[in-house]
């Protein structure tokens, strides 16, 4: 494939990847009332079928980031394999701990299923249980959010220095790894100072929907990197 088909190929499926967290956050945003147990486990309960898409759309999200991450390493490993390969197993390692971590956050709806197995639990017992696992799923996130953060320092060195991307887009995005490190310090360091976290989601928005649709319009140039190391 020509450089503009694999960058378009990773911008498609990087913006899949974005609209398919959007949805999957979206459908459970409403449902999860952190600190109300009684009020998510109803509302898990009445709306157990868009718990379970949002779920499924999660671990789907997953899947479609390692594969823009994958477009990304073809395109980029003529630049410098061995640092287009350190952004891959970054990428692959926040990949893996957030699908592993969405077993805690289905462990909601098995706690609250009613079977016969459970019974031995009161039903206050059951709603804290749920809720105890939709904060470890909260918790697990957050470490995944270590592994996205710094596989974009990587990533943006080497649009830098490619020759066939905007340099621009790799500043931003080496500049975003710094700024998306802070919604992950915050939260397990400083989890009373969530304002802190707001740089983090503008330069999150900024960095890589940027990226996203220059790969999906613009594509990329069929030339040769600037950086010839490839080991």
């Amino acid at each position: 494939m020509t450089n503009k088909k694999t960058a378009r190929m990773a911008g498609f499926l990087y913006l899949t990847y974005i609209v398919t967290t959007i949805f999957a956050d979206a459908s459970r945003t409403k449902l999860i009332v952190f600190g109300d147990a009684i009020a998510t486990t109803n509302n898990i309960r009445a709306s157990e079928w868009l718990f379970r898409i949002g779920f499924i759309s999660d671990v789907l999200a997953g899947i479609l980031f390692l594969l823009a991450a994958w477009a990304l390493y073809v395109l980029l490993k003529p630049v410098h394999k061995s640092i287009a390969l350190l952004f891959l197993l970054l990428n692959l390692g926040g990949v893996a701990v957030q699908c592993i971590n969405m077993l805690n956050l289905f462990s909601a709806v098995l706690l609250l299923s009613g079977a016969d197995y459970l019974k031995v639990f009161q039903t206050e017992q059951l709603q804290a249980l749920a809720m105890l696992f939709l904060n470890l799923h909260k918790n697990g996130f957050m470490i995944s959010q270590l592994f996205y953060a710094v596989w974009l320092f990587p990533l943006g060195y080497l649009v830098f220095k490619s020759g066939y991307l905007p340099r621009i887009l790799g500043i931003v995005l080496m500049v975003e790894c710094f700024g998306w490190l802070i919604h992950p310090l915050q939260f397990f360091l400083f989890p009373g100072y969530e304002a802190i976290s707001y740089l983090s989601f503008a330069l999150g928005f900024i960095g890589e929907f940027s990226l996203t649709l220059w790969l999906l319009i613009m594509g990329a140039k069929d030339q040769k990197p600037a950086l010839a190391e490839v080991g």
